[in-house]
């Protein structure tokens, strides 16, 4: 009971003193964007991707932020042990990361005068920066307590901005739905934090107490969610200038064929006589985070329905060969199994794109070259120049993604 009361006080205090520095440092830097600028985005400011019309992302930030809280929120609730408080986790680290990475995010590219300038804009980041977190969080759930989480959300947030920082700005990298910012990130940050505070006999992500009926319901809910707001996440950051968002064709043409791929495998590797909701939560998962870089590239829909079906094969062989290799060698405890689901398929997504990349040409593209990527299409760089950058960018992302999953477990401990 002393344990349990000095847990509560230390969770009180956490939020309390975070929420006091958040207050203070938005009062001291954060204003709103200047009304006479369409967007945050000014000539001055380093914003890479983010200068987009103003008007256009307000549905989107919508759709984005109710794909974060409320798609992730039910995804990790469908462990019947874990499920009740995990939507309480998911709900403070939201909360939390979403103020966290206005300011982080802000002072890299919003930054002018002495003032962070934020808008829907800049709320779309956060929440994409917020997507990663949670992504992370599949990996500990369980294992890591409340304040545990917020130490985790103030230092993942702050690398994650600091790894698309380097990705989209200075390597200036195609990554608009977030296949290595996001997925990729996301899961390797928190699998070695996982790893850091290994603990033997637990974890297993599918035990028999864990398959309830209400965590079955919250598995429907949630892939339905996947479903109506995932494309809308995927293309958050491609709507300009009226084109037309092949992100968000490609993601539904990804996302039904990474369904029919478990559906293929699944009966094939398992002995149930009737499919699992959570496998084909998996595939949906696995569906958009392949076309996280490539979405808004001219993969063709053929090549959609190709790259889903292949990340749909991902997470059934990964579940039933790869996850029991890395905890028995590696000491890995994946709680939702995020290597299967978004580290794999967004690496599979990296590969992808910088194959499209490399295979780009003005003639293809036409005038949406320029969106997709801007380098190219002004002869500053070649195709097989940005098809480099956009290999470059994973190893990148693994050693941020690892070295500071490593620093964030140990400050866990």
């Amino acid at each position: 009971p002393k344990e349990t009361a000095a847990s509560r006080l230390r969770l009180a205090g956490g939020c309390f003193l975070l929420q006091i520095l958040t207050i203070i440092l938005f009062a001291v830097f954060v204003r709103y964007s200047p009304e006479s600028s369409s967007s945050p985005c000014s000539q001055q400011l380093n914003c890479s991707w983010k200068n987009q019309d103003l008007g256009s992302q307000h549905p989107r930030f919508r759709d984005v932020h109710l794909q974060v809280l409320l798609g992730f929120g039910l995804l990790v609730a469908f462990l019947g042990r874990y499920g009740p408080g995990s939507m309480a986790i998911t709900i403070l680290i939201v909360a939390f990361a979403i103020q966290w990475a206005v300011l982080i995010q802000g002072f890299l590219y919003f930054f002018l005068n002495g003032k962070i300038y934020v808008g829907a804009v800049s709320m779309v980041s956060a929440d994409f920066c917020t997507a990663a977190i949670l992504i992370s969080t599949g990996a500990v759930l369980g294992r890591v307590n409340p304040v545990q989480m917020l130490l985790l959300t103030l230092l993942g947030v702050t690398l994650f901005s600091i790894n698309e920082y380097i990705l989209l700005s200075l390597l200036q990298i195609s990554d608009s739905g977030g296949s290595l910012t996001v997925h990729t990130f996301g899961t390797y940050f928190g699998l070695m934090i996982s790893r850091i505070l290994h603990r033997p006999h637990t974890g297993k992500r599918k035990e028999p107490q864990d398959m309830e009926h209400q965590a079955d319901v919250f598995s429907v809910v949630g892939t339905v969610y996947l479903w109506i707001f995932w494309p809308s996440f995927t293309s958050a950051t491609t709507v300009r200038n009226d084109a037309e968002p092949w992100a968000v064709l490609n993601t539904y043409f990804s996302l039904g064929a990474s369904t029919l791929a478990t559906f293929v495998l699944s009966p094939v590797l398992y002995k149930e006589s009737t499919l699992q909701m959570v496998q084909i939560q998996d595939a949906t998962l696995a569906g958009v985070a392949v076309m996280g870089m490539a979405g808004e590239m001219l993969v063709t829909p053929f090549g959609a329905l190709i790259a889903g079906f292949l990340a749909g094969l991902i997470p059934p062989l990964g579940f039933r060969f790869l996850t029991p290799v890395l905890r028995s060698r590696l000491k890995t405890q994946d709680t939702c199994g995020v290597h299967n689901v978004h580290g794999l398929p967004g690496v599979l997504g990296t590969l992808l794109g910088t194959l499209l990349a490399a295979l780009a040409t003005a003639d293809a593209y036409a005038g949406r070259m320029e969106l997709v990527f801007p380098l190219v299409a002004q002869g500053s760089r070649t195709a097989t120049d940005q098809a480099l950058r956009q290999l470059c960018a994973l190893p990148i992302t693994l050693l941020l993604a690892s070295l500071g999953g490593c620093l964030t477990g140990e400050f866990c401990r």
